[in-house]
């Protein structure tokens, strides 16, 4: 079970303070059914288009393995009503993702700024590996978080 973190102000984050995130199951059907959504490209729905490339199969849609990560580090509270929302994001896909796969992602806090006596940014890097330890994706968000001003 994973453990419950305490709501965090940005002045309590540390430089390279690492959060463990609850791992992420991709199935088919999720795979499918958020392709013919959000990203209808034939690598992500066509399993005979699928297995004609370098892949063999069709690939889970990066947006989506972000986005279930994302929904982890949420889950987690760490922000709470803190959180003022992301700054920017950016995302390198290293390896593909495919229907069975289980991703374990780690959160590091890899940047800490202060803006002003109300709040400051938080960058944090999220490392994902597949169950092979296969490093799947990288992503660096900014993230305005307030301090307590009380």
């Amino acid at each position: 079970m994973q453990k419950k973190v305490n709501v965090m102000y940005f002045d309590q984050f540390e430089q390279n303070q690492v959060f463990e995130l609850k791992p992420v199951h991709i199935t088919k059907e999720l795979m499918l059914s958020f392709a013919k959504v959000y990203d209808p490209n034939k690598l992500h729905m066509d399993e005979k288009f699928g297995k004609t490339t370098r892949y063999g199969q069709i690939i889970a849609p990066g947006v989506m393995c972000f986005m279930l990560v994302w929904a982890q580090f949420i889950r987690q509270d760490i922000f709470g009503e803190q959180f003022g929302g992301a700054l920017s994001t950016s995302i390198e896909w290293h390896h593909p993702v495919f229907a069975g796969d289980t991703l374990t992602s780690t959160a590091t806090v890899t940047e800490k700024t202060q803006r002003n006596k109300y709040n400051g940014l938080i960058e944090i890097t999220y490392d994902v590996y597949n169950q092979h330890g296969v490093h799947v994706m990288t992503d660096v968000t900014r993230s305005v978080i307030l301090r307590d001003v009380k």
